[in-house]
C-alpha cells in the first residue's frame, strides 16, 4: 500500500480535491440539508452552516493522515462550489481494501457526476495507493445508487437482509465490490476483442 492522502483528481467535467474551511455553506446548501438527498444516508439533514462547518472542521484535520480520503466533488467551471462529496469512509491495510460512500446535490442527480467520480476514485486507489478491493453497499430501495456502482464495474455480492440503519431505518444492504484483477481481466478481454 501506499497511501498518498487525498490528491485533486480530475475528469473530463470535474475537479474532485480536499474540502477546505469555506466550504460550510455550499456544503449546506448544495446538499446536506436536503432530506431527500440524505434519506438512504446514515448521517442526518444538517440543521445549520454550523453542523457543516464542523464536519468539515474534522475532515480538514483528518487530511493530516496519509490513509484518509475525502474528496468534494465540483464543476471543473465552477470549483469553489462543492455539489457533492465522495470518499472512503474506511481503509483495511491487511486486506488492501477502502469502503465507498458518495452524495450528491438533487440539482445535479441524473448528470453522471458521481458516476464519473466514483470511476476516477477506483482508480486511483487501484492504480496509486495500491488497494486490492474496493467495496461499497446502498440501501435495497435506493436502485440509482447501485446502478452507479454497476456502471463502475463493480459487481453485485449479496445482500444483508435487515443488515443496516439508515434515516429510513432498518434497511436491507446490498453490497458490491471490484477488485483490481478484475480490472486487468476486463482490459485484457478487451484487448482480445479488438
Amino acid at each position: 500500500m501506499n497511501h498518498l492522502g487525498t490528491q485533486p483528481l480530475e475528469t473530463a467535467d470535474l475537479l474532485l480535491r480536499p474540502f477546505t474551511l469555506a466550504d460550510g455553506e455550499p456544503m449546506y446548501r448544495n446538499w446536506a440539508s436536503d432530506e431527500e438527498v440524505v434519506a438512504y444516508l446514515t448521517w442526518p439533514a444538517h440543521t445549520s452552516v454550523a453542523v457543516s462547518q464542523q464536519v468539515l472542521d474534522q475532515w480538514v484535520k483528518n487530511y493530516q493522515k496519509q490513509d484518509y480520503y475525502q474528496w468534494a466533488i465540483t464543476l471543473r467551471a465552477d470549483e469553489l462550489n462543492p455539489i457533492g462529496s465522495i470518499g472512503a469512509n474506511f481503509c483495511d491495510d491487511g486486506l488492501q481494501m477502502a469502503h465507498i460512500g458518495y452524495c450528491i446535490g438533487k440539482a445535479w442527480w441524473g448528470q453522471g457526476y458521481v458516476t464519473a467520480s466514483l470511476e476516477r476514485v477506483i482508480d486511483y486507489l487501484f492504480d496509486e495507493v495500491g488497494m486490492k478491493r474496493i467495496e461499497a453497499q446502498h440501501d435495497g430501495n435506493n436502485l440509482s445508487s447501485g446502478a452507479v456502482m454497476k456502471k463502475c464495474g463493480m459487481q453485485y455480492e449479496g445482500t444483508l437482509r435487515q443488515g443496516g440503519r439508515n434515516n429510513q431505518g432498518i434497511c436491507d444492504l446490498v453490497c458490491y465490490g471490484i477488485l483490481a484483477t478484475d480490472r486487468k481481466m476486463a482490459s485484457s478481454f478487451g484487448s482480445e476483442v479488438e
